[in-house]
């Protein structure tokens, strides 16, 4: 019954938000609306970095109007407002872009990337990432940057995950994502997809026995209260991105464009610095709050049951030039 309201009331602010980006002919200014789902602090402080930059680089002739915490929905329907010019902005996972650009897929190959600094180099190749932000060009939206969402391990509400071996014959919560999907049949487990505000009343239910995040999810989600044990295999860095309606884009003067890409670049740069001790506050707090252990695995068994899918994306004529140029952007 909540879902359905929940509905209602995205499907009624829709056509109150058409028309955004309209510039007041009084002040002269133009007001875009950025919309998103729930999120770590970190995240929401550079998000809200963004939108100061942007009305102070152009001295308040541009302003960012915020609809956070799932207002609007969760990241499909987020992605979904964008694409119709309902919002002009929003920062969803790279995983939620997989059903409208087939590209943002080679994001979910577990192990793509050795570490961090892999994946920033990958990051900052626009080589790389023009092609991923563009592949959606054709539905009206288009990728402007990204955010590290961290790397993504297992935890569970009755032990540890040490090995493969612990995952089989469980129902592990994934993402609504074909590659998540894939990757825990290979390690044995049963994968339930499902949208991040369901994880925790499944969890409590029993409904399924864990579930795949960053550390971010123990304390700022309260996971940690349902599920304290938290194994460090870390099986994919999958980004978020910031996509923004390409109708917004070509509205705006080229300075404007300039300034919206210059801001949320910077914005990018100031949530690297952040994040990773953020994430180290959260671990101190789930121990505290929530006596959640935490333990490091041994990942050749889960890199060598999960081969396969680097191999599909290699071998695949769609993707294999895009894999190719991640894996030589890491050496």
């Amino acid at each position: 019954m909540l879902k359905k309201i929940g509905l209602c009331l995205l499907f009624l602010a829709v056509p109150v938000l058409n028309g955004c980006s309209a510039t007041s002919s009084a002040k002269d200014v133009t007001v875009f609306r950025f919309a998103y789902a729930s999120n770590s602090q970190p995240v929401k402080d550079s998000m809200a970095l963004f939108g100061e930059l942007v009305e102070e680089k152009s001295n308040g002739e541009m302003v960012v109007e915020y609809f956070p915490d799932s207002q609007l929905g969760g990241e499909t329907d987020l992605i979904q407002l964008t694409q119709t010019g309902a919002i002009d902005f929003t920062k969803v996972s790279g995983a939620a872009l997989e059903g409208f650009s087939e590209t943002y897929s080679i994001f979910g190959i577990p192990y793509l990337f050795e570490d961090e600094e892999s994946f920033f180099k990958v990051m900052e190749d626009e080589s790389i990432t023009k092609e991923v932000y563009e592949s959606t060009s054709n539905l009206g939206f288009s990728g402007i940057t990204y955010y590290d969402g961290g790397q993504r391990s297992f935890y569970m509400a009755d032990g540890p995950v040490e090995s493969p071996d612990d995952l089989v014959g469980k129902r592990i919560r994934t993402m609504e994502s074909e590659t998540a999907v894939r990757m825990m049949s290979l390690l044995g487990g049963s994968a339930v997809p499902m949208g991040s505000d369901e994880v925790y009343a499944s969890l409590q239910s029993g409904l399924i026995d864990g579930s795949e995040n960053n550390e971010f999810v123990l304390v700022t989600a309260g996971h940690g209260n349902v599920a304290n044990y938290y194994s460090y295999d870390q099986h994919t860095r999958i980004p978020d991105i910031i996509i923004m309606n390409d109708k917004t884009r070509e509205n705006l003067k080229p300075e404007q464009q300039e300034i919206i890409m210059s801001s949320a670049k910077e914005s990018t740069e100031y949530q690297k610095e952040v994040f990773n001790e953020a994430i180290e506050n959260e671990k101190q707090q789930a121990i505290e709050q929530y006596n959640v252990q935490f333990n490091e695995v041994d990942k050749a068994p889960f890199r060598e049951l999960v081969k396969p899918i680097a191999e599909d994306f290699a071998n695949d004529e769609r993707f294999s030039e895009l894999y190719q140029a991640i894996i030589d952007a890491q050496n």
